[in-house]
């Protein structure tokens, strides 16, 4: 049996939720306080999932005081590279995880404790690889720096059914294209959160950042993602 058919279940949530809200919202906080603010600012704007890197500023603190008080959305981790930062990651409550890179024992220590992993790659080769090892989508990073759309448009040609997010270089102008590329969702950083306004505690201007990413995003196309186009219910 497959890593895919053993997490089906899980995993097909997970990609209802990506199909659903179409953006993550990517929080590299410099403080504590400040990162609960970012992660306001975008839930305001409309946003529900929320990734909190680990390389943050007490990431385990975040993590678990988000699931507290933002109820409605879905906080995950990401940049966990060791077995050790899925455990603390997972003990803090984050309800998936991003890497940037494949590592198969990641994702099956993720994958026994029903917790979606989406690794990162870039070449068809790398992204076959993850989806193979059962990561629940595919983080293709860093996108711009490769062709943006038109490189995702290429990749996924062959590989069709495979759930890609990408990030890196991912702005609001070009979120929705991607979308119609092929992504299932796209992940956003520095866009949503200009230097400026983070620094100067401007959070309206996050809000509408978030805001207008999704209104952009509302009407974009479904992915074709094979016989995996219908996903559970949350």
């Amino acid at each position: 049996m497959s890593s895919h058919s053993q997490a089906v279940s899980f995993n097909d949530r997970w990609l209802h939720w990506l199909q659903t809200e179409r953006a993550i919202a990517v929080i590299r906080a410099p403080n504590l306080a400040t990162g609960e603010a970012m992660a306001r600012a975008v839930a305001a704007g409309g946003m529900r999932l929320i990734e909190v890197t680990w390389n943050s500023d007490r990431p385990e603190t975040l993590v678990h005081q988000l699931r507290q008080r933002l109820p409605d959305c879905l906080i995950g981790a990401g940049t966990i590279t060791t077995p050790q930062q899925v455990s603390a990651a997972i003990a803090s409550g984050a309800q998936f995880l991003f890497s940037p890179h494949t590592n198969r024992a990641l994702i099956q220590q993720a994958a026994e404790l029903e917790i979606p992993f989406v690794a990162g790659a870039l070449t068809p080769t790398e992204i076959m690889t993850a989806w193979q090892a059962g990561a629940a989508a595919v983080k293709v990073f860093p996108i711009q720096c490769v062709g943006g759309a038109d490189y995702l448009r290429a990749v996924r040609e062959p590989l069709g059914e495979i759930p890609l997010v990408p990030t890196g270089g991912v702005t609001l102008e070009n979120a929705r294209t991607m979308l119609e590329a092929g992504a299932i969702a796209v992940g956003l950083a520095g866009q949503l959160f200009p230097k400026a306004a983070v620094k100067n505690g401007e959070w309206a201007i996050v809000q509408e950042r978030a805001a207008q990413l999704k209104h952009s995003l509302e009407h974009s196309l479904e992915p074709s993602l094979g016989s995996r186009a219908a996903f559970g219910a949350v």
